[in-house]
């Protein structure tokens, strides 16, 4: 069995204090720490050498592919996470390597008209372990869309961000019917040893 780490829409426009939706008003409670923990979880998935895939939600100038339902919660004429900017390159903490995957997306799942399930299946990945924003939006509109997949589907529970309420539901939901839902050193252990239990 093979696994990757699948870390979605850590991007400055979510994350970042000077990002587009924080400056609305819209950050995520507690998202340093969840920072923190995605570069804990991604370098320990480097050492082990898992791989490490990353998604980005990007749009056209003029927000031209952007869900209709965004456009309500936005003021007129916001654009964000624009293809190029800032505000849609992955935090700086968390920065891609050299050969680690990146795929850009337009809607919630991570799946949807991307090539995301080509280069898991390309790798051989059978478990994917997932992290970031958010966690009732993207997140579980990724993991839905993987089990449905056939894949194995793990989050971290410690690394995921999203609204207080929202976030606590989604995680129970994603645990009780398409995911397994713990901390990442855990999962990680668990992803590892199974790994190595198949090798051997």
């Amino acid at each position: 069995m093979s696994s990757a780490l699948l870390v979605i829409d850590m991007q400055n426009g979510f994350v970042h204090p000077e990002g587009s939706l924080p400056s609305l008003g819209m950050g995520m409670p507690d998202i340093d720490r969840v920072i923190a923990e995605n570069a804990a979880v991604i370098a320990a998935a480097r050492a082990v050498r898992m791989p490490v895939i990353y998604t980005r939600s990007v749009f056209r100038p003029g927000m031209v592919d952007l869900p209709m339902r965004m456009e309500g919660l936005l003021p007129p004429h916001f654009e964000l996470l624009e293809r190029g900017s800032w505000d849609a390159d992955i935090h700086a903490a968390l920065t891609p390597e050299v050969g680690e995957a990146v795929i850009d997306k337009n809607r919630y799942d991570a799946f949807l008209n991307t090539p995301l399930e080509q280069v898991l299946r390309t790798l051989g990945v059978s478990s994917v372990l997932v992290t970031g924003t958010v966690t009732s939006i993207c997140v579980e509109s990724t993991v839905r869309s993987g089990y449905m997949r056939d894949f194995d589907m793990h989050v971290a529970s410690d690394c995921v961000a999203g609204a207080l309420g929202q976030h606590e539901a989604s995680l129970s939901i994603m645990g009780a019917a398409f995911a397994n839902v713990l901390p990442w050193r855990e999962a990680m252990a668990a992803l590892t040893a199974s790994t190595e239990t198949i090798s051997a």
